[in-house]
């Protein structure tokens, strides 16, 4: 965290309140409320949170004004397959209904930037007893004391956010003060921010902040937010709300929560209505994210040459029909139709050449004879398969069609057009794939950016390294030892291998552009060989 004097404001309790000039003080008659705060159902339309979730709903952010698609996560990873440096994380602080939520969906609005989480606090309530249950049916249970959250949780959560990890963050009802049976999938991110009214209360946690930010609204508005919120949103009755401010919210706030503010780094007085804050903030975190910035296609092409290729690496045998097919495939006369019905035959014979690999144990079964045979069973859990896309989907079937009730993930990454960097747009993983053998597909790997973007996926879903199966038709030499040497416990299985990559990062005599020579889709203009994560080298 820069020093403060990097931030035009007041100075207030060793910190800095942003904007402060103009607040609107403290007038508690209905009529200033009404003023101060929109109507019910006005301002900002809902905006879903920014996360990279295992299900279908596509990473975005809706605003009143435009759809920010917040995809397109460039390399949290240096060319050794390790993360370089940790995600950037901003604590949101402040008193119940003070606008922490809306402050951080402004700030992630003007960030625009990929790959942000907005953890909420409100998630780590702790599992109540079935006397703290019966008490908080009553509202005499104080869901504002630090003792409420489970902070154990939170912390290890936060680590592996920071880590660029995946994690399962528990869903809370609040009409039955319960945690549900589901919990969501949070994935890693570039920036991180934590929200929450004790976001600042333990020193362990505030050690996880790069960013600490105190937002600060006037009690009346913040009791008016919170009855209207609990009235409409959480189903309780208007006695119930003022009984639970006087006896737990508003102590708390007096002896848990403002004497927090101390620790902030900033101070935004009148929460999201402070644009002059949260534009300082946003420029702030955008400096934090250049320094942050890494190169590793660049650094994928001059590292690990001259290098004997790995054992990791098995290719299928060059028999004269294997060695048959590459001729038809490769043929830039062959037609669409052949080219698809020769690229299915080799796919099929790579997956049935990549499943040798898999751990196999003796078994005796009986033959209709009534006689034992001493053969082998495949001694893992379950095979799941996870394609790059889009080229990696066109193995999907070969897979299918030697494991049975196989299990189906896809990743798609792209290449940025002005960094040349590649870019983790959308991924949907099956649960529970930590204790399965991955076979990941791609039909072509040229400098192995791709692949590697996809590799960390996984070990970030805690693939065991030595699980991971990397399936491709066609690789350059500089893709097997760029993989090979980030990850030395991936197998990496092809039925080619070829020696160049030209300057454009094309595999050199290589095999065209497969997505779309599969899919009869326009052309490259230089015809050339492309990872399959959207044109990614």
């Amino acid at each position: 965290m820069s020093s403060p004097q990097a931030y035009a404001g007041i100075r207030v309790s060793g910190c800095w309140a942003l904007g402060a000039e103009g607040s609107s003080g403290g007038s508690s008659n209905a009529e200033s409320l009404d003023r101060l705060l929109p109507p019910v159902g006005a301002g900002r339309s809902p905006r879903k949170r920014t996360t990279s979730q295992c299900k279908s709903e596509p990473p975005l952010l809706r605003t009143s004004k435009r759809t920010i698609y917040t995809a397109g996560r460039p390399p949290w990873y240096n060319e050794h397959g390790t993360q370089s440096k940790e995600a950037f994380a901003i604590g949101l602080g402040g008193g119940s209904a003070s606008g922490k939520t809306t402050v951080a969906r402004m700030i992630i609005e003007a960030l625009d930037v990929p790959w942000v989480v907005l953890l909420s606090m409100d998630s780590f309530y702790k599992v109540l007893t079935r006397q703290q249950q019966e008490q908080a049916a009553h509202n005499n249970f104080n869901f504002d004391h630090p003792d409420a959250f489970d902070f154990d949780l939170i912390i290890s959560t936060l680590k592996k956010l920071k880590q660029g990890k995946s994690v399962k963050v528990p869903i809370y009802d609040f009409t039955t003060h319960s945690r549900k049976k589901d919990w969501k999938t949070l994935y890693g991110a570039n920036v991180i921010i934590f929200e929450g009214i004790m976001a600042f209360a333990d020193k362990t946690l505030l050690e996880l902040l790069d960013m600490k930010i105190f937002v600060d609204t006037d009690s009346d508005i913040r009791l008016v937010r919170r009855l209207r919120r609990d009235i409409s949103e959480r189903g309780r009755d208007i006695e119930g709300v003022i009984k639970q401010y006087n006896k737990f919210v508003k102590p708390a706030f007096d002896q848990y929560i403002q004497p927090t503010m101390r620790v902030a780094d900033i101070v935004v007085p009148r929460g999201s209505g402070n644009t002059v804050a949260i534009d300082l903030i946003v420029q702030h975190v955008h400096s934090q994210l250049e320094e942050r910035e890494l190169s590793v296609r660049a650094a994928l092409a001059s590292a690990h040459q001259c290098h004997p290729l790995p054992r990791t690496l098995s290719v299928l045998k060059s028999t004269p029909q294997v060695r048959g097919m590459h001729t038809i495939i490769r043929d830039r006369e062959t037609s669409r139709d052949e080219f698809i019905f020769y690229s299915k035959r080799l796919m099929r014979l790579l997956i049935e050449h990549a499943l040798s690999f898999l751990p196999f144990q003796d078994c005796v079964v009986q033959t209709p004879q009534g006689q034992d045979y001493s053969g082998k069973c495949y001694a893992g859990k379950q095979i799941t398969g996870v394609s790059i896309l889009r080229a990696g989907e066109t193995m999907e079937p070969a897979l299918r069609a030697v494991c049975k009730d196989v299990r189906i993930g896809t990743i798609l990454i792209q290449t940025n057009q002005l960094t040349g960097e590649p870019e983790l747009h959308y991924l949907r993983l099956p649960k529970d794939i930590s204790d399965d053998h991955v076979i990941l597909m791609d039909c072509t790997v040229s400098t192995g950016a791709a692949a590697m973007m996809a590799v960390r996926v996984l070990l970030d879903h805690d693939v065991p390294e030595d699980k991971i199966f990397l399936l491709s038709l066609l690789m350059a030499e500089m893709g097997v030892h760029s993989v090979a040497y980030a990850f030395p416990r991936v197998r990496i299985i092809t039925t080619a291998v070829d020696k160049r990559v030209n300057d454009l990062f094309r595999i050199i005599p290589g095999i065209g552009n497969f997505g779309d020579r599969y899919f009869g889709t326009d052309a490259v203009p230089d015809g050339s060989d492309e990872e399959e994560g959207g044109s990614v080298g």
